[in-house]
């Protein structure tokens, strides 16, 4: 059983950044962010491989959202730079069953998950 812990959201201005980080319990396969606003599904926001060579972004944060990881700290980041009022959700990391993205992710594709953070952007 892995442990995600999500750390770093708050309120911030239109056109701040935040930097999410996800700390595991243990050595995982790839990386997902996921986003929930009230009233939406869940929707996949970026997928880091397990190595951090491979990351895939939804249309809607590519260019302004950047996934990384440091396995060595058991650590995976989104960097959220010019953030928009739609960006507010709760945000969540998950693992994959596999060391390879399939996209920015599918919930179903998802084995573990954190328990998420809020990150809300005021205009």
């Amino acid at each position: 059983q892995v442990q995600l812990v999500e750390s770093g959201g708050g309120l911030v201005q239109a056109g701040e950044s935040l930097r999410l980080s996800c700390t595991s319990s243990g050595a995982t396969n790839a990386m997902g962010w996921f986003r929930q606003a009230p009233g939406k599904e869940r929707e996949g926001v970026s997928c880091v491989s397990w190595n951090g060579a491979a990351t895939y972004y939804a249309a809607s944060v590519s260019g302004r959202f950047t996934a990384s990881r440091d396995n060595a700290k058991k650590t995976a980041y989104l960097q959220m730079n010019s953030l928009k009022p739609e960006d507010t959700a709760i945000y969540y990391c998950a693992a994959r069953s596999s060391i390879w993205c399939s996209g920015p992710g599918s919930p179903q594709d998802f084995v573990y998950w954190g328990q998420g953070t809020q990150v809300t952007v005021s205009s």
